[in-house]
Formats: structure tokens, C-alpha cells, sequence
């Protein structure tokens, strides 16, 4: 696993600009863009200024107190993000709706106000719809609203406190990072209520990397195994609806089927750090109590999702350049 001050360095590396230069010119040139030459000179050096100005405000969500740091976090990644469209949008921003955040929140919450409850609504236009169709080509977003809940199980590394606060067991392991088999539990098929064989098509279609079906686990009724094609492996950047944990390098599988959509995890990030944002700038009174009283079961998922959410988006950026590279940077 990278950690931070190797990725951070990674960035670094392409604070050159014959280099990053050089990088964008590949990339547009893939894209079969018009003059990719000259659209790599314009981007090269707002492309350095976004992944120096998301590193800014990294490093001083590290240093700030939890009462301002979603609004650091939320907007160091949106710089991040903006280099990564420089890569695939030669363009950007091509108009001012693609600047707006592309997602909405209730302003003034309700007095029973409940953070798992609340919910974010995408919009037709912003940066939000525009990266992830060009970044993970998924469309026909707008519309859709996501609550908190639904986003954090989306993040294995909160399972824990799923179990702790709920007794729920939200995503189950099915294989290391490394490891090209994936064995999902027979009890899985139970629980989506599918017999054997209608369960394992549904892994086969929903699965963005090809399978092949092993049967050594499930002759001894353990385990429905597969195996990962070598043509297209999976990766943490690009597996959902397999969910990648972090620190355990490992993959899970979520065990509610409601959960089971393609939906990139920066995405997840995205909207969950936006609204936290909104927030800590427009509910300051809740927000306070929140982070001062230790009354609600929501303050320990929102400080160990901000942890979280501080490691791994930049990894998860490190991952999407280090595909257009090519290799490690």
C-alpha cells in the first residue's frame, strides 16, 4: 500500500512542465483530440497548479480542527479532480456550468435532523455529473439523490462501526488486493434470496472485470469461487460494485443487494464530503453539537470517514493518473 508522502511525492513528480507536457500530449493524442500539441502546452501548467493547489489544502486539513476540515477536504478535492479532467477533457472547463459542485443539499435541516437520513441530489450540470461521465462514463445521473447512510456503507472501512453502533454486517470479504480469485460465501445467495446458479450469473453480469468460474470451494459448499481474467484486472479505482478496503488491501462485496450498483467510490467521496461541507459552513449550531456533545452515534462515522476520506482520495487519484501514464510514477 502507498502511503501518503510516497503519493504526495508521486504528485510532485509532475511539477515539470516538458514532463507533464509530454504526459498530457499522450493523452490527447489517444483522444484523437485536434491539435494535441498545442492543447498539451495550454493544460500543462493550470494541470501542475491543481494537484499543487489540492495539496495545499490537504495539508492543512491535517493541521486543522475537525470543525473546518470537510470544507479543506472537500475542496483540495476538486483541485485533484480537475487535474484528472485535464487528462480526459482537454476542454475543461469548456463552460461555466461544469463549475458549479453538480449537487444539492436542504439548506436549513429539520429539527429531527438525522445525518444518515440526509441526502444529496445531483444535478443536470456541475463538476460532479461532468467527472463522472468523463472519468467513469457514468451518465444519466441527474436527478438521483444518495443519503448518507447508503455512501458510507459504500466505504468498507466503516464496517466496524456498523457492527459496533448497529450490529449490522454491511460488506463481506471476498479476496485480497493481489489475490486474482474471488470466493463470495454460498450464504450470500441466500440472503439475496437466488438460487446457486441464478447467484453466480449475477456476479458474472455484475462484475466489471471478466470471471471465470472456479468449483473447487464449492464442491466442499463453501464458497462460490472465481477467477480474475488477466485481460482486464480489477482495481480499487474502477471494481465497484466490489468495494476495496483501504488498509486491509483486500476486496468486500456488499451484503444488502439494494447495494449492489456501479458506482465508482471517489463519487462516494465526493458527495459525502460536500455535504459535510455545506454542513460545517450553514449548520454551524448542529455541527457544534455534534462535535462537542458525543450524543449521536453519527460523530464517530463522520470523524473516522474524514480519516479515511484523507487517505485514500489522493490514492485513488494516484491510481487514475498512473493508468493514463502507464506506469508507477
Amino acid at each position: 500500500m502507498l502511503d501518503q508522502e510516497t503519493i504526495w511525492k508521486s504528485f510532485n513528480a509532475l511539477q515539470s512542465a516538458n514532463t507533464t507536457q509530454q504526459f498530457l500530449h499522450k493523452c490527447y493524442k489517444e483522444l484523437n483530440v485536434t491539435d494535441p500539441e498545442k492543447r498539451a502546452f495550454e493544460n500543462c501548467y493550470p494541470f501542475i497548479y491543481y494537484l499543487e493547489h489540492g495539496q495545499n489544502y490537504y495539508q492543512l486539513a491535517k493541521q486543522a480542527t475537525t470543525s473546518i476540515k470537510p470544507v479543506l477536504l472537500f475542496y483540495g478535492m476538486v483541485q485533484l479532480l480537475k487535474a484528472c479532467l485535464l487528462t480526459v477533457d482537454p476542454q475543461y472547463p469548456e463552460s461555466t456550468s461544469v463549475l458549479a459542485h453538480g449537487v444539492s443539499t436542504r439548506k436549513r435541516k429539520k429539527q429531527s435532523y438525522e445525518f444518515f437520513q440526509d441526502e444529496v441530489k445531483v444535478q443536470k450540470n456541475g463538476l460532479f455529473t461532468h467527472f463522472s461521465e468523463r472519468m467513469f462514463n457514468v451518465n444519466h445521473l441527474e436527478g438521483e439523490k444518495f443519503t448518507m447512510g447508503v455512501l458510507l456503507k459504500k466505504l468498507p472501512e466503516m464496517n466496524n462501526l456498523f457492527s459496533l453502533h448497529y450490529s449490522e454486517i454491511v460488506s463481506v470479504t471476498i479476496g485480497g488486493g493481489k489475490d486474482q480469485m474471488l470466493h463470495f460465501p454460498v450464504k450470500l445467495a441466500d440472503h439475496f434470496h437466488m438460487t446457486d446458479r441464478r447467484f453466480k450469473d449475477y456476479i458474472l453480469t455484475s462484475i466489471p472485470s471478466p470471471l471465470l468460474v472456479d468449483k473447487g470451494n464449492e464442491e466442499k459448499h463453501e464458497a462460490f469461487s472465481f477467477s480474475i481474467s488477466n485481460t482486464k484486472r480489477l482495481t480499487p479505482l474502477t471494481c465497484s460494485p466490489i468495494l476495496y478496503h483501504f488498509y486491509d488491501q483486500s476486496y468486500y462485496f456488499p451484503k444488502d443487494r439494494d447495494q449492489v450498483f456501479h458506482f465508482p467510490e471517489i463519487m462516494v467521496h465526493y458527495l459525502l464530503l460536500y455535504n459535510l461541507s455545506m454542513i460545517s459552513r450553514y449548520e454551524t449550531e448542529w455541527w457544534s453539537e455534534l462535535l462537542h456533545s458525543y450524543s449521536s452515534n453519527d460523530y464517530p462515522f463522520i470523524q473516522q470517514f474524514l480519516s479515511l476520506t484523507t487517505d485514500k482520495v489522493p490514492y485513488l487519484v494516484y491510481l487514475f493518473l498512473e493508468e493514463k501514464i502507464g506506469f508507477s510514477f
